[in-house]
């Protein structure tokens, strides 16, 4: 239970570093002001998005035969630690949902922006190696995604001046690529 909450809040945490929903949340803290409100459309989006994405990664998980299980995991750490090292865009156009206010505009823009992103991603691949620990998972990458985003909400350009993405990036891939290993490790000796 622990180690999947862990391992989910740190993946997560890690790899939204410099992610273009970090980089949405300063853009919507920058044009709306109000922290508080943004935080709520996070976590709300994020929960919504994240359980979701377990749903279909814990469901992934009973289809695929065992032995597999867990070489696909660890191929999708790898690819998603590679992943990492691409640096996201800012995408500084709300589109029509800027008109209905913080909170609206930032659950379904956070939403649309989660939809194949790399956390998102994680979360499914995540959901899939603790497929009895689904709410915890849950639990685990929602918390990942508001210690990453809501530093930034409040402390805005400050923060993002002062931290090297290219370092958090890197990190990032490295955590993914030791998931991918303990995975591989645990699966080789849990057998035996």
């Amino acid at each position: 239970m622990m180690e999947a909450f862990l391992s989910s809040t740190l993946a997560v945490a890690i790899a939204e570093i410099g992610d273009k929903t970090q980089l949405l949340a300063l853009f919507l803290v920058t044009k709306y002001g109000r922290p508080y409100v943004i935080s709520l459309g996070v976590l709300l989006s994020t929960l919504i998005n994240h359980a979701l994405s377990a749903w279909a990664g814990a469901w992934l998980g009973d289809k695929i035969p065992t032995e597999y299980i867990p070489w696909i995991i660890s191929a999708s750490f790898i690819a998603v630690a590679i992943w990492l090292l691409v640096p996201d865009k800012e995408d500084d156009d709300l589109g029509k949902f800027g008109q209905y206010g913080p909170l609206v505009a930032t659950c379904v823009l956070f939403f649309l922006a989660e939809i194949g992103d790399k956390t998102q991603i994680a979360t499914v691949i995540l959901a899939a190696k603790y497929q009895t620990e689904t709410l915890w998972v849950v639990a685990g990458t929602t918390f990942g995604m508001l210690l990453a985003n809501v530093p930034v909400i409040f402390a805005g350009k400050w923060l993002m001046e002062r931290i090297p993405l290219n370092l958090a990036r890197k990190a990032a891939f490295v955590l993914f690529i030791v998931l991918a290993i303990v995975t591989i490790l645990h699966a080789y000796y849990g057998a035996s």
